[in-house]
């Protein structure tokens, strides 16, 4: 196991800025997931680590060692693909002792560490098929296992589960978080889907752009936001937003102000961004002062029911975690909570409380 840091890392692709001045310390045995929309760096940075491609500037260390300018067979760093990267025409077996036969290993110690890989990964009992007799999930259980079997310092792990169906995604999820449990190696993963970081990392890193937004353990990062895009970007739905402008003791939204208690705010009439969560919104009554809200969209999911409404001038989300009534075209109450509210400024989108 290692630690991992990179220090003012950049890269360029022509005179195109793809990362711009990382600086991230991972802890020797943590779980780290870099998570972003597509295109903000999040693969770059991973294929930096990985020595597929050099750093423009900045320093990358393993351990105590900068390995700017090492191959990525000298790295001890194991790599786990969406695509599962698997030899077609070798058995599972073949496939999960590849890397120690490139290692010149004797083959006893091959067969006894992989029947060892193979069991802790539930393959034992499918080493003789080749990759095309596999489902998807045995086949991700497989690339993982041949990165395992070289007990790397860092796992990589380039979006993993993308290729997989809802509910192998799920369990596969379970078994990469057992899996690290297990190991206790350092490992990057670098997945779009947020609720997949969420689950899986001790420590979440929140890309834009090519720069660092947020850094912090899963529900730090969705209880404080420290921008709006993270506050945006986390969360399944995803928050609503409307713009207001701050009075005494609170902000007026449209023809409403809601009151805010206790809580520090900018001048008045400065503009900022309110942000409250789908889960944070409760139904209430017109009696009891709720803000009226017309129904555009009901969408039920079971365990709850998610309603789409026209609420400021805009379309909000309220995630109600019963069965509901509502009807389309239905005008509903809404209660904000204070204490639940978001405050962000509207020029640069930074947190303000």
């Amino acid at each position: 196991m290692a630690s991992v840091s990179l220090r003012g890392v950049t890269k360029k692709f022509g005179n195109i800025d793809v990362l711009t001045g990382i600086d991230l310390e991972i802890g020797d045995g943590e779980f780290v997931a870099l998570v972003g929309e597509s295109g903000c760096g999040k693969s770059t940075l991973l294929r930096l680590l990985a020595g597929l491609d050099w750093v423009s500037g900045g320093d990358i260390l393993i351990g105590n060692r900068v390995v700017n300018d090492v191959p990525p067979r000298d790295r001890d760093v194991a790599m786990v693909f969406q695509s599962y990267a698997l030899y077609p025409h070798l058995s599972v077996a073949d496939n999960l002792g590849f890397p120690l036969s490139l290692r010149k290993a004797l083959p006893g110690s091959i067969g006894s560490k992989v029947a060892g890989v193979a069991a802790s990964l539930g393959l034992d009992r499918l080493l003789h098929r080749r990759p095309r007799a596999l489902s998807g999930g045995q086949r991700q259980r497989v690339a993982m296992g041949r990165a395992m079997i070289r007990a790397p310092k860092v796992f990589l792990f380039d979006e993993p589960l993308s290729n997989l169906d809802a509910k192998m995604r799920l369990q596969m999820r379970a078994e990469l978080k057992a899996l690290h449990q297990q190991l206790a190696t350092t490992a990057v993963y670098v997945t779009h889907d947020q609720v997949e970081a969420m689950t899986l990392a001790d420590r979440m890193v929140v890309m834009d752009q090519g720069q660092v937004q947020q850094v912090g353990a899963p529900l730090e990062v969705y209880d404080r936001p420290a921008n709006k895009f993270v506050a945006g970007f986390i969360g399944s739905p995803a928050m609503n937003f409307v713009e207001g402008s701050t009075v005494p003791g609170g902000i007026a939204l449209g023809d409403h102000t809601l009151a805010l208690p206790g809580r520090r705010l900018p001048a008045p009439a400065s503009k900022v961004w309110l942000g409250v969560r789908p889960e944070h919104l409760i139904l209430t009554t017109q009696a009891e002062g709720g803000i009226a809200a017309r129904v555009a969209v009901v969408e039920p999911l079971g365990h709850g029911t998610m309603l789409h409404l026209s609420l400021f001038g805009t379309r909000w989300v309220v995630l109600d975690a019963g069965r509901s009534t509502v009807q389309v075209g239905d005008t509903v109450y809404l209660a904000i909570r204070p204490e639940r509210v978001h405050l962000f400024d509207c020029e640069q989108g930074r947190r303000l409380d």
